[in-house]
């Protein structure tokens, strides 16, 4: 079945409040009206529900959706009514008289979406009635929990793959955030899914700044970071019950709203407190991992990792939790090198030596993440298969291997701590030369390799069992490392591997072996320089990537009337408006319904039933406060209402009077002290004030002519979709200006 643009982009509008897809949206929406299986990796925050929800509302039949997690289920539902879709849920959290009138209306073909969990779907006299519901699409979310490889495997969802023989003809959508190459194939052969079409977008997620931060009185530090971000609100991932018990209840005790959920808690006692985090009733929730798989809350402003996480995977996927709705927030690790011993007595337990294996050399992986000196998105990036800043591909084979690579000049992402202040170095030439060498005199001594720890007790003289059954006490290395502590030596060990100069054999314990590079460097005694450990401060917060400026003052007072309409009607404040929609509300000072209706997420149903009460609050808050003008304006998720003035403010006038000088861009900034980008954006203002701005001069007429059509796919509010997709041929700055120049006219 086909259908136009117009066909598609109408109910997004009518009913999402969104004038343009994010990229890969309508590809795979299209695929699914087409009748064709598809598997698709978006990032959290990406729109991966929209895929599915798109499609039940153009054509007859029923959309069935299997989530794990009937928080997540109750959650969209919420949303899906309070916008108009016609959807419902069915679970164990509701009773027999609730789900009577629910099966009745599907029954009647009431419904156009239906929620469920794997197990409730593989009941045979529930199949039964899925044959006379006229199922057009099956979903289902989360998708890695089909594969073993996955790092939150749930067997329940194996018994999915029988939908198939139940359905031959129903086309089936896969869908998740977090899926490394050997996961995706196996998504894809455990659903059985036919020619299917496979998506993955990227995993960078560029309002996301991360960064780590040692680990030196961990409760203080958190305090004060809390602390330095009032009002917003953020996860504590923790690795014990007892933990999250204990910190919930010194930062309450603190001043600092906050609430414990772990598996340890009873259902009642769960679901109550992850309601009063959705509900902004309580700013932290201090968590096991048991907590926030499939949680759509997007305001989330901060993750901290207050333990070290067991795997890439898991972080990436907690860290996903922050930040949403696109707008900036952080990502803290508090890391401390005596956190891989706790995990490596986790790992030992482990009955299985396969599971052990695999657990170690997945620790390995997130170690290295907390102590490199480079990018550390690129690390994640890497991780998953991405190299960053290369374009990445939008479909991929399952039988195809790729391997990521390793950029020419070292990558900055601007949003992580090793980028925004990199590290200090020192020279690490002698304690490299003492490490190499006792590889070396251990390999020679006893013809076989051991693993870094091994390694540190020699150096440091350790009178271990290990150490006296091989003899390695009289090594002339034995004992030469007392200039450095422990933890310092396995600190020095672990980035030697990451220099090439010893290699770590993950398939043999771990073992290190001198590299070609390492024998050379040992016997040339080269010049190894060191990077010292991060500090036990998260460092200044610097990048604010997705910031929309606005008038704090009125989003402050937006948010108190969301907070109320949302408590009259028991639902999460987000359900009502996004923090998004609040801040370009503060931003624009929409006063008329065509105004209003641009904002991002209003559709026509909340346009009739919010728009008259929050442009009443907007008018009232004018008539007793001076409108404020924003000259810097680097996001948009909505087609926003366009301010024209009849003068630019003193900032932009400085920024035009040197540009009609003949000056350029980066001339203009190193005058001002100011970024390229805020010197763009002066320009845009201006040329949205009506200024006279020759737009030659700024972008060459085959680059406005590839913007321009950008535009025409993506539309003016997809911003961040559009400069994504040129994967770094043009910038927000050439971007911006151009979408100024065509608005102007």
């Amino acid at each position: 079945m086909q259908f136009s643009r117009d066909q598609l982009r109408a109910p997004l509008k009518q009913f999402f409040g969104f004038s343009s897809f994010r990229p890969l949206q309508e590809e795979i929406i299209r695929d699914a009206l087409g009748g064709r299986d598809v598997f698709a990796v978006l990032p959290t925050g990406g729109g991966k529900s929209l895929c599915f929800q798109l499609p039940a509302l153009v054509r007859p039949g029923l959309t069935v959706v299997v989530s794990p997690l009937i928080a997540l289920m109750k959650d969209q539902v919420d949303a899906l009514q309070t916008a108009g879709v016609a959807a419902t849920f069915l679970n164990s959290s509701i009773a027999a008289g609730e789900s009577r009138p629910r099966l009745r209306g599907l029954h009647n073909g009431e419904f156009r979406l239906l929620y469920v969990a794997p197990e409730r779907l593989m009941l045979s006299g529930f199949l039964d009635d899925l044959k006379q519901w006229n199922v057009n699409l099956f979903a289902i979310d989360e998708a890695h929990c089909i594969s073993e490889w996955g790092h939150d495997f749930r067997p329940e969802y194996r018994q999915i793959a029988s939908l198939r023989s139940a359905f031959p003809n129903v086309p089936v959508m896969a869908l998740t955030a977090t899926a490394t190459e050997r996961v995706r194939g196996d998504i894809v052969r455990q659903l059985k899914l036919k020619d299917a079409a496979c998506y993955v977008a990227s995993f960078n997620r560029p309002n996301l700044t991360y960064r780590v931060a040692a680990k030196s009185g961990a409760y203080e530090q958190i305090l004060s970071y809390i602390r330095a971000r009032k009002g917003e609100c953020g996860i504590i991932y923790v690795q014990a019950r007892k933990t999250a018990e204990s910190l919930a209840t010194k930062l309450s005790a603190d001043g600092v709203s906050a609430l414990p959920y772990h598996a340890g808690l009873t259902p009642g006692e769960r679901t109550k407190n992850q309601e009063a985090f959705l509900r902004d009733e309580v700013r932290v929730i201090c968590a096991t991992i048991a907590f926030g798989m499939g949680i759509n809350k997007p305001n989330v402003r901060y993750v901290i990792h207050y333990d070290l996480p067991k795997n890439i995977e898991g972080y990436y996927q907690e860290t996903g939790r922050a930040g949403r709705d696109g707008l900036p927030s952080e990502c803290l690790l508090m890391f401390s090198p005596g956190d891989r011993v706790k995990q490596m007595r986790f790992i030992d337990e482990k009955p299985d030596k396969q599971e052990r294996d695999i657990a170690r050399a997945q620790l390995e992986q997130m170690i290295h993440y907390a102590e490199i000196a480079t990018c550390r998105r690129e690390f994640l990036l890497g991780y998953f298969g991405e190299k960053a800043g290369a374009p990445v591909s939008r479909l991929f084979d399952e039988n195809q291997k790729h391997t990521a690579g390793t950029p020419v000049a070292p990558f900055n992402c601007a949003g992580c701590d090793n980028c925004l202040a990199p590290r200090a170095t020192w020279d690490g030439t002698l304690a490299a030369q003492k490490f190499l060498s006792c590889v070396y005199r251990i390999r020679e001594k006893s013809g076989f390799g051991v693993g870094i720890q091994h390694v540190v007790e020699v150096l440091c003289g350790a009178e271990s069992e290990k150490v006296r059954k091989f003899g390695h006490q009289s090594l002339s290395t034995y004992n030469i490392g007392g200039e450095h502590t422990r933890a310092e030596w396995g600190a020095v060990g672990r980035e030697l591997v990451r220099l090439g100069l010893l290699f770590q054999n993950s398939e043999q314990f771990n073992i290190v072996e001198l590299t070609e590079a390492g024998r050379a460097a040992l016997k040339s005694r080269q010049k190894v320089t060191l990077t010292k450990p991060v500090a036990p401060t998260a460092g200044a917060e610097q990048h604010r990537a997705g910031e929309i400026a606005c008038d704090e003052v009125l989003f402050e007072t937006l948010r108190t009337l969301r907070k109320q309409l949302a408590d009259e009607r028991a639902v999460p404040p987000y359900i009502i408006f996004s923090d998004v929609a609040l801040r370009q509300m503060a931003r624009f000072y929409p006063a008329n319904e065509n105004d209003f209706s641009r904002i991002s997420g209003v559709g026509e149903k909340k346009l009739r039933e919010f728009g008259t009460i929050f442009m009443s609050k907007i008018a009232a808050h004018l008539h007793a406060n001076p409108r404020q003008i924003f000259a810097d304006d680097s996001f948009s998720t909505a087609e926003t209402p366009v301010p024209r003035r009849s003068r630019v403010n003193d900032t932009v006038s400085e920024t035009l009077h040197f540009f009609r000088q003949g000056r350029t861009v980066p001339e203009i900034s190193r005058i001002r002290g100011l970024k390229d980008s805020t010197i763009f954006g002066h320009l845009e203002e201006a040329m949205l004030a009506g200024e006279t701005i020759d737009i030659n001069s700024l972008v060459s007429a085959t680059a406005q002519k590839e913007i321009a059509a950008g535009f025409a796919k993506y539309g003016f509010a997809n911003l961040g979709g559009l400069v994504e997709s040129f994967a770094g041929k043009y910038g927000y700055g050439e971007c911006r200006v151009v979408r100024a120049a065509l608005q102007s006219k």
